[in-house]
């Protein structure tokens, strides 16, 4: 079995009286693509806030490579190697393409204060930020204003920002929300090349089931803030549970 990289322990959520997440203990095995699914309310973004350190548990720990980060500040996250995306795209609109990811690239180095410099006093960032662009296929992009691109290509600049400090683990809240249909797959399989390719842990929120089944190692399946099972796809495909209370309604429904 894959050494887990990332796990949850007992963790719980408690927002006034609603329990968003309930003694979840999970697994993320180094180098794999772990998916989150389940209907909307299940509690899968609010796990993901949690394992980014955005949400503080009510009850539980998180541990990353053995140590307990359960309590450590979000901004810290990223210098120990997590990396978070959101449902909504999150990018400076009026950078260029490429200042974008460089700032991604500078923001966890450290040169990240160093206002009065200008950006060729940092050749390292301005590499790194090139050769992400290449991967994500935006190379040609670069000198456009981030705002001008189409929202399926604001997605690739997204994850080239997550990907500019070079985190091991990659926590993607909806990535193909708001694309066409016939940009997905394209996304889907930039995600799942950077993951088997860099040897990345990948942890997918995600309501397309044909991404979910195509690209996933394994699958956690929640409902109302519990695991209600966990698998191989071809595990879950087969789980009559999630086949009849959840599989069919998660292709009918919206961001959670």
């Amino acid at each position: 079995m894959t050494e887990a990289l990332l796990r949850t322990e007992n963790l719980t959520k408690e927002v006034g009286a609603l329990v968003a997440v309930d003694d979840v203990s999970i697994s993320i095995g180094a180098g794999t693509l772990h998916s989150v699914i389940g209907p909307n309310g299940a509690g899968k973004t609010t796990l993901l806030n949690l394992l980014s350190g955005t949400l503080k548990p009510t009850e539980g720990r998180v541990y990353y490579k053995g140590d307990d980060i359960t309590r450590v500040p979000v901004y810290d996250m990223i210098h120990r190697g997590i990396g978070r995306s959101f449902q909504i795209t999150n990018i400076f609109p009026f950078l260029t393409v490429f200042e974008n990811v460089r700032l991604a690239a500078q923001a966890t180095g450290s040169d990240n204060f160093k206002f009065w410099r200008t950006a060729a006093s940092f050749p390292d960032y301005t590499t790194r930020a090139r050769s992400v662009l290449e991967d994500v296929g935006l190379a040609d992009e670069s000198l456009i204003p981030a705002n001008a691109l189409p929202h399926g290509d604001q997605r690739k600049l997204e994850l080239a920002m997550i990907l500019a400090p070079n985190p091991d683990v990659l926590l993607l809240d909806e990535p193909t929300a708001g694309m066409a249909s016939e940009q997905v797959p394209e996304l889907v399989d930039l995600i799942s090349r950077i993951q088997a390719g860099t040897d990345k842990t990948v942890v997918l929120v995600e309501h397309n089931m044909n991404v979910v089944m195509n690209a996933s190692d394994r699958i956690t399946v929640m409902n109302h803030g519990s695991v209600l099972a966990e698998g191989s796809p071809s595990d879950i495909a087969a789980n009559e549970v999630v086949q009849e209370a959840y599989l069919g309604s998660l292709y009918e429904e919206g961001p959670e």
